[in-house]
């Protein structure tokens, strides 16, 4: 392995998640399956919503934000992690190394920022249905939106910043699949611990800030949802609920565990990552479309429709 004593390092090896050629060679096939649906779902999930009018609503808008990250989000680690899987020489450069970490940090930070403007969502709808309408307009929406998309740029740039800004001069080999924080603070020449505590606080910031919003936001849905009268309504209510609170306990959970708590074995940090950088983005279409009536809806109409074209062609 190539390394650069007392020279800025120019390139990276990543270790992956194993050395052993049949294990590569598996992790090859489930991550290209995972990362097809990932990409299959999200895509479908986004038409679902531009084609059927009955998704142009607040929930759906967020949910095509989402899935949007989750797309991005996955496209920018899945295909680089499924080459180095069939090469011998798993090299990066440090450009690259430092675009990936910044696009994995902005798509991710969306990701948390997105889930609590969802829960404010389900909220406003539970708890204040009347003035619903009037609250959740299009204008506040977008804002939601594009507050999301920035508050996940400005603090990848500050992690970003404070994780590049170190020297790098000796080991350049990364024990990980992809470029990420705390793999790549290790590598560092020199003390890491203002960079580390920067960290932490940007944590606070795009990761418990949020989860605090979600569990306010739920807390008050439960409340509400307990004081229905309706079987039905109470019913509807939970279930509309229970894919939202299900992706924020996967994504949330995984990320405090990897940025926010004290360190674990590097194994057990790859698996971590693996799950959040690769399983939840393709779990997020499937519990949003599996657990909803309205998804579900549209993917039948869609294929009603085209089925009766292909009937119409063929005769």
């Amino acid at each position: 392995m190539r390394q650069i004593n007392q020279t800025q390092v120019t390139e990276f090896f990543l270790l992956g998640l194993s050395d052993d050629p049949l294990t590569q060679q598996l992790l090859f096939i489930l991550f290209l399956g995972v990362y097809l649906v990932t990409v299959l779902g999200n895509l479908l999930l986004i038409s679902l919503v531009q084609v059927d009018s009955r998704l142009h609503t607040p929930m759906y808008f967020f949910l095509c934000n989402l899935s949007l990250a989750d797309l991005c989000f996955s496209a920018n680690i899945v295909p680089q992690a499924l080459v180095h899987l069939l090469s011998r020489k798993k090299v990066i450069s440090f450009t690259r190394c430092a675009a990936q970490l910044l696009l994995f940090l902005i798509f991710g930070c969306t990701q948390c920022a997105l889930l609590a403007v969802m829960s404010y969502d389900r909220y406003v709808a539970i708890c204040n249905p009347l003035h619903y309408p009037s609250i959740m307009t299009w204008r506040v929406c977008l804002q939601l939106a594009t507050g999301s998309w920035t508050s996940g740029i400005l603090v990848s740039v500050v992690d970003t910043t404070f994780t590049l800004r170190l020297p790098y001069q000796g080991s350049n080999s990364i024990a990980h699949f992809f470029c990420e924080a705390p793999a790549l603070l290790i590598l560092a020449s020199t003390d890491t611990r203002i960079s580390q505590m920067a960290i932490f606080l940007m944590g606070v910031v795009i990761l418990l800030i949020p989860v605090s919003l979600v569990l306010v936001s739920y807390g008050c849905i439960i409340v509400t949802v307990v004081k229905m009268k309706s079987a039905a309504g109470r019913l509807k209510a939970f279930s509309t609920c229970g894919s939202h609170l299900m992706v924020v306990t996967l994504f949330y959970g995984s990320a405090i565990v990897t940025y926010m708590t004290p360190k674990s074995s590097k194994e057990q940090e790859k698996l971590v990552s693996v799950f959040y950088a690769m399983v939840t983005p393709m779990l997020n279409p499937l519990i949003y479309s599996l657990r909803n009536k309205d998804v579900k809806g549209a993917l039948r109409k869609v294929a009603t429709r085209n089925f009766r074209c292909q009937l119409e062609i063929t005769h």
